[in-house]
């Protein structure tokens, strides 16, 4: 059932990139005559989609996962797979009968026809699971707090399809269940009766790390049947960030703790964004870094760009680029000294550029070697880590990934100077926060909430 279900998925995205493409026909092309979609290239793309989505997970079951992170996912997908059909165009040398207009809106089109599909047959599905139907029988083993947090969440999202139908109570008499709606076992036994006979699809393990000999009665004891086991460790006191992930190492399975939260695959997506976003936004505004970059070079002597040290990913020094806001001076051995309202050694010039966070547009070039992302925890100065990392619960764990132009403190108002210790700390529980919770679409809010309200701030001197 599953193939035929990722056969008919694989068919409709076909189909519609290929709907999409015909209809951006239409709007571009007024005469019929011209009306043409450029036959070979609308099949590169579908053979690449074809190909390529499934390593984006697109095709992979979305029971229980964000539906606004599939969409997420797809966009990323889509934008990849057009890229490489383009990139494929250009080495054909057939790049040049290609109307861009029409390439705009067959991608905008297409992009938002491969969406709005999935989203439709989630919603829909959605609505059945909440009505009964495509349920997925869940019996719970643990006890205390965890299981019931688990049992809650369960309830609170009917239309991820999973039911709760059965707990067996590993601590009765220390931790008695709360929760009255579900079939409470003491009786291994007995729950075990209860799970071949009622059709139980899923077996959730919410036990702590220390009940290895409950983990390995239950597996034992359901070996011979057709049942899912998955363990749900109580972590939450030992992890850093809210989402604990399993990884495998050398093919054995490890549950990240302290580590970055982000899976290899999840990085590898988001530098693929990041490089083609600042390679676009070079090209875009070349114009722009032109201008600003005369302007500097007249408003005061000294180089056009201020470079300096900054960490980068797992602590990597890199020289991060910035428009010179600042006339030239000099500052004692191991001190940075953060500019100040009203500060003497800002340029006018400078002065516009920080106020309007201009002077970052240089970090798409740090971007685009890789130093940076477009989103994530913004780098400060050497000697300000070497500070703040002693002070703060949690600095250091900024650089699990690499430091970002804009991040989620600083659209939430937590950026410009850091004069006292609690605005760091605000603006490091931002940056972890990101960490914990980051997906593809949590990006593309961070940059759109920059664009639109993230480049004048009262902060920004």
């Amino acid at each position: 059932m599953r193939d035929l279900q990722d056969f008919f998925a694989r068919v409709a995205d076909v189909a519609l990139i290929l709907l999409g493409a015909v209809v951006a026909s239409q709007i571009r092309f007024d005469e019929f005559s011209q009306r043409g979609f450029y036959d070979a290239f609308v099949l590169f793309s579908a053979a690449f989609a074809l190909a390529m989505f499934p390593a984006f997970g697109v095709y992979a079951s979305w029971r229980g996962r964000s539906k606004l992170a599939l969409a997420g996912q797809v966009a990323l997908a889509w934008l990849v797979v057009q890229g490489c059909a383009l990139a494929l165009m250009y080495s054909l040398h057939r790049i040049d009968i290609v109307s861009r207009l029409w390439f705009a809106y067959w991608t905008a089109m297409a992009g938002g026809l491969l969406m709005a599909w999935r989203l439709i047959a989630h919603a829909v599905l959605a609505r059945a699971r909440r009505a009964g139907w495509n349920l997925h029988q869940v019996a719970i083993i643990g006890s205390g707090g965890h299981c019931d947090q688990i049992l809650r969440r369960i309830e609170s999202q009917p239309a991820t399809g999973f039911r709760a139908t059965a707990v067996l109570n590993t601590h009765p008499e220390d931790s008695p269940l709360t929760n009255q709606r579900v079939t409470c076992f003491d009786s291994q036994q007995a729950f075990a009766d209860y799970v071949r006979s009622n059709d139980v699809h899923e077996l959730w393990l919410a036990l702590s790390l220390t009940d290895e000999r409950t983990i390995f009665r239950i597996v034992t004891e359901f070996r011979n049947d057709l049942v899912n086991i998955r363990f749900m460790p109580d972590v939450r006191s030992l992890a850093l960030f809210d989402t604990s992930s399993v990884i495998e190492l050398l093919g054995v399975p490890a549950i990240n703790l302290v580590a970055s939260p982000l899976s290899s695959r999840a990085l590898f997506k988001k530098d693929l964004f990041d490089r083609v976003f600042a390679a676009a936004a070079i090209l875009g505004l070349a114009p722009l870094l032109i201008a600003i970059s005369i302007a500097v070079k007249l408003s005061s002597p000294g180089p056009v760009f201020f470079r300096q040290k900054r960490k980068g990913a797992d602590g990597r020094v890199f020289t991060i680029y910035k428009f010179r806001s600042m006339r030239v001076h000099t500052e004692e051995a191991g001190k940075v000294s953060q500019a100040t309202r009203g500060d003497p050694r800002i340029t006018k010039v400078g002065a516009f550029l920080r106020r309007t966070s201009l002077d970052e547009l240089p970090q798409f070039f740090n971007v685009l070697r890789g130093d940076m992302s477009v989103v994530g925890p913004r780098p400060h100065a050497l000697e300000h880590d070497d500070l703040y990392q002693k002070v703060v619960a949690g600095y250091i764990h900024r650089y699990r990934i690499k430091p970002g132009i804009t991040g989620w403190a600083q659209i939430n108002g937590f950026r410009g100077e850091t004069d006292r210790i609690e605005k760091m700390e605000r603006r490091v529980a931002h940056d972890l926060y990101y960490l914990g919770h980051w997906t593809f679409w949590l990006d593309m809010r961070i940059i759109g909430a920059t664009i639109v309200k993230g480049f004048i701030h009262t902060n920004a001197y």
